[in-house]
């Protein structure tokens, strides 16, 4: 506080001896008035641009009311400060006579005047240090207040999925599991293309399920693995999930590859380590096999190409999948390989290794319908551009599969 005061106090001798120097001069002339009046109506429309921004971030909901007139009350301080400086030039400029009066008074008022303006738009509470240390930190129930704003904006405006991803992670943070889930549904348009998002999802059913992510949560998980095979958050849980299942040779797998990852030798590498070396001892004695073993299951490999006529919308960082689908019509694949479009003509392997956590098997089936795909948008799911092929009727056990990509998605 201490401190506080003696620069207050410093600043405040600095301003007056700013204005009583125009005053205790001789007087002096200036044709500059036009420019200063031209630049005072630059600083307004620069302040209503400013103003109007901040009103829409309000009505967005990505500021919350406090934050809002905390941000509007500061802007109004610079322009006063702005439109005082310009004053006080003015005032050096135009011809006037000294009066030690005026500088007197002025000498007299502006501390005055400054200490009730503090008063007024200040707070004079915050030079208690007691005080200070109690408003450092914002408690639970500013937090709470702060989400319920956002949760009632929301119901007026339910066409914003960024708002519901934020509300749906503010409640799991409060641990209201069931409401971070509802807030998840709401944003599902934004959350089914994003793996991050579709794995903090299965996270907080699970915590919704006392720790269970069977259902709907492991849905969640393959289909975040499909988009990205190495989602972190996503490969943690998938292992949590085999385990859960007892299989712990899907657990290795998936926590084998979660592992580089992490950073080396830090706490979060060690433990997983320690897990792995768990789920491997817990394989080893009740016999399973290890994921790494699945190769030897019956399953299909070939070659894919790409037509000569389409090479030219393809360019070697395009992302490839290869995938193989039951003939059913379901769009979840049995098993896919992810590549890139520099490495056509590419061999591939589609059996057990290739699926995907706790969905279905490739060698459940007889035969299946397999796809190569360019993905433009870097996705699994398909888009217009996409460049593809397929062939249906595949049966498994097939080794010499050929399949051109030669059509293009409209």
């Amino acid at each position: 506080m201490t401190v506080f005061v003696i620069l207050a106090a410093l600043l405040l001798i600095a301003a007056i001896a700013r204005l009583l120097l125009p005053l205790l001069r001789a007087p002096k002339t200036s044709a500059a008035a036009s420019l200063a009046e031209d630049r005072r109506e630059a600083n307004l429309a620069v302040f209503r641009d400013q103003l109007g921004e901040l009103e829409r971030e309000c009505a967005e909901g990505l500021l919350s009311a406090s934050d809002f007139e905390q941000a509007k009350s500061e802007l109004q301080r610079r322009l006063l400060e702005e439109v005082h400086t310009e004053e006080v030039g003015e005032a050096e400029n135009v011809a006037t006579p000294a009066s030690r009066k005026t500088a007197l008074a002025i000498l007299l008022i502006v501390p005055l005047a400054a200490a009730g303006m503090y008063a007024w738009l200040g707070n004079p509470g915050g030079l208690d240090p007691l005080q200070t240390q109690a408003q450092s930190s914002v408690g639970p129930q500013q937090i709470e207040e702060m989400v319920g704003k956002l949760a009632a904006k929301l119901q007026q405006n339910p066409d914003n999925p960024k708002g519901w991803v934020m509300l749906a992670r503010s409640y799991k943070v409060l641990g209201r599991f069931a409401e971070a889930a509802e807030a998840y549904g709401h944003a599902s348009a934004l959350v089914d293309q994003d793996p991050s998002l579709l794995a903090d999802y299965a996270e907080v059913l699970g915590q919704m399920n006392q720790g269970s992510l069977q259902g709907k949560a492991s849905e969640l998980i393959a289909h975040a693995l499909e988009l990205n095979p190495d989602e972190p958050q996503a490969l943690f849980l998938a292992g949590a999930a085999a385990s859960e299942q007892r299989d712990f040779a899907a657990t290795v797998e998936h926590w084998s590859r979660l592992l580089p990852q992490l950073e080396a030798g830090s706490e979060e590498a060690r433990s997983l380590e320690a897990a792995i070396t768990n789920a491997r001892k817990v394989t080893a004695v009740s016999g399973a096999p290890i994921k790494e073993a699945a190769v030897t299951s019956p399953g299909i490999s070939g070659e894919v190409t790409l037509s000569p006529k389409l090479a030219a919308q393809a360019k070697a960082d395009d992302v490839l999948f290869v995938f193989a689908r039951a003939e059913d019509g379901q769009r979840m694949p049995l098993a896919v390989v992810r590549s890139t479009a520099g490495a056509l003509p590419l061999r591939f392997t589609l059996d057990d290794s290739k699926g995907l956590p706790n969905g279905r098997k490739i060698s459940e089936f007889k035969a299946v319908r397999i796809e190569a795909r360019i993905a433009k948008a870097g996705m699994a799911q398909t888009s217009s551009g996409d460049l593809f092929g397929n062939l249906s009727g595949v049966k498994l056990g097939s080794q010499s599969v050929r399949l051109t990509i030669d059509q293009v998605q409209p």
